[in-house]
């Protein structure tokens, strides 16, 4: 009865334990990609069609975060949001596959290595520079591998209480398993994918797997079994995450999928030779006993080389690999059209906050496109005279007007979310910018609108303006679409390559457009050149034309920052 306590005691230690390595492991993750920043942001938006660069891109990424879920779901997510095509992403999911064998090797040192004289300096310098505004994310990194190390140490010590290998029962249960059969490996390379798919962690199964294995009572043939299926495991949190994308997203988690699955299928076929030659390389002898402190070490080398491995193998089929999910998720058309629908960003895709800014940002600047060609709209219906196309035009007018009272509530919700997230300081910048950056766009298509309405009005009372009042109304809003294109420049573009100047110049040129029209409209009304109905009616487009403009350069100073 003590007996059992005490193993139930020591379960809960190291159920404990794997929490406190999760947790670690995701603070340490954020960290870096807060400290990361912008240039994390950039670094997958740059992608070339180089497989190479590809493949490094994203072992380089993983690497950084040290997360392949974290790398996989940006990839994803930018496949969905278009800005990377599939192809791409095959080749960085490639190399996060890589990258994430360093997290294996780090885990390794620390289970072989006893750290806590490091550990406890590492907490005290982490929670100073916490409290140092200026170096706390520095600080979280190093609670977050200190808290990673400090979980490997604890879980050694949890390991040697537990004494399995003298556990005659439990020795009886793996021993039952034949080694030396293919059916052994595979249901404990299902046991690992079933593990990893529950706990959304490889690094949790790769620990688990360090601990039986450190301590004698799991065969090395079994503990490389559990890791192969760790690896199809881990693909379930990219495939989760894009369940709600497009097709494109959701083609690219099947690829991280397949991808996997076609290296567990044919180290299958070469098992028991590739893992003795693993074994080989980091002078494991798989006939000897004891050797048990070398296991950690020999589970590392066969996941970097099953990985390597496995990309060298596809690297040079990433287009047949393409034409394979394509074809098991072929495109679909119902026939139906949506009326709205955001391009870049998924709700469900929220699980790297630093890269939503980004699509969020893409999706402000889409934003700001759809109100320029609601502007187009405008133009056209001011010099159509046919009724019925002008009544047309304003219906199509009046659809686009919720569409953006919608989007803004969408995106804003979006970046609501974000902001929950673990965020820089320079994002939630971002984040604000963008806030009052579609507020104002909101108001531009409010703008347009009004626009419309004041053009519809006209027609029902079967007025036209005369050929100067449509001339300088043309001019005005040539001004304002010049206006509109320099905001969306600024708005997709990098602020590096734009200034506020431009912007300035047409602000000022509308306004002095708008001062001198609203004079000569007063005089032509006096002297009697047309009604007053008319007047106003042009009048009060003169005034809604410069109200979009100072709604432009709201958007533009928004975006320099200039809140």
């Amino acid at each position: 009865m003590e007996s059992s306590q005490q193993y139930i005691l020591i379960l809960l230690k190291i159920l404990g334990t794997l929490g406190l390595l999760i947790f670690g492991m995701r603070m340490m993750s954020t960290a870096l990609q807060k400290m990361a920043g912008s240039q994390l942001r950039h670094v997958l938006g740059r992608m070339t069609n180089n497989r190479i660069m590809g493949i490094l891109t994203g072992a380089g990424v993983t690497c950084a975060v040290q997360s392949s879920s974290a790398t996989t779901v940006m990839t994803v997510s930018f496949v969905s949001a278009g800005l990377l095509t599939l192809g791409q992403a095959i080749s960085v999911i490639m190399g996060a596959n890589i990258g994430t064998t360093l997290t294996a090797w780090i885990m390794s040192l620390g289970y072989n290595v006893d750290l806590t004289n490091v550990v406890f300096p590492a907490f005290l310098v982490g929670i100073l520079l916490i409290y140092h505004k200026r170096h706390r994310y520095k600080g979280d990194f190093l609670f977050g591998i200190a808290f990673m190390f400090f979980s490997l140490v604890l879980l050694s010590s949890a390991g040697k209480e537990l004494d399995l290998e003298h556990n005659e029962a439990v020795m009886r249960f793996f021993t039952s398993f034949d080694t030396s059969s293919h059916l052994s490996i595979l249901a404990f390379l299902v046991i690992g994918t079933i593990i990893t798919c529950i706990v959304q962690s490889s690094a949790a199964v790769m620990a688990i797997t360090i601990l039986l294995c450190s301590t004698g009572v799991l065969p090395i043939y079994l503990g490389i079994a559990l890791v192969m299926g760790e690896n199809i495991g881990t693909t379930a949190t990219a495939n989760l995450a894009a369940l709600g994308a497009n097709n494109e997203a959701r083609r690219a988690a099947l690829a991280h999928l397949l991808f996997n699955v076609f290296g567990v299928i044919w180290v299958m076929l070469v098992f028991y030779p590739f893992v003795d030659m693993v074994c080989k390389l980091v002078g494991y002898d798989t006939t000897a006993g004891g050797q048990h402190e070398r296991l950690p070490v020999v589970l590392a080398m066969f996941h970097t080389c099953f990985n390597v491995t496995n990309t060298a193998l596809l690297v040079g089929f990433i287009p047949q690999l393409e034409k394979v999910v394509r074809w098991l998720l072929p495109d679909k058309d119902n026939g139906e059209h949506e009326s709205f629908k955001l391009l870049y960003i998924k709700a469900n895709l929220i699980q790297t906050p630093e890269i939503a800014v980004m699509q969020a940002q893409k999706e402000t600047a889409h934003y700001g496109k759809r109100v320029q060609e609601m502007f187009g709209l405008v133009q056209t219906m001011l010099n159509e005279h046919d009724g019925d196309k002008i009544e047309e035009i304003f219906q199509q007018i009046e659809r686009d007007e919720d569409v953006t009272d919608e989007a803004e509530i969408s995106i804003a919700r979006f970046l609501e979310q974000v902001s929950d997230g673990h965020l820089s300081n320079e994002s939630k910048m971002k984040v604000r910018q963008m806030l009052r950056e579609i507020g104002e766009i909101e108001s531009i298509g409010d703008s347009c609108f009004r626009l419309a309405r004041t053009i519809q009005r006209r027609n029902h009372q079967g007025r036209d303006f005369n050929e100067s009042q449509q001339q300088h109304l043309n001019q005005m809003m040539a001004l304002c679409e010049n206006a509109l294109s320099q905001m969306n420049l600024v708005l997709e573009e990098r602020l590096e390559d734009h200034d506020l100047r431009q912007a300035y110049y047409y602000e000022n040129q509308i306004n002095i457009m708008r001062d001198q029209l609203r004079a000569d409209n007063a005089k032509a009304v006096d002297e009697r050149q047309y009604d007053y109905a008319l007047g106003t009616a042009y009048g009060d487009l003169v005034g809604e034309l410069e109200k979009l403009g100072d709604y432009v350069i709201n958007v533009v100073e928004a975006r320099f920052g200039q809140m």
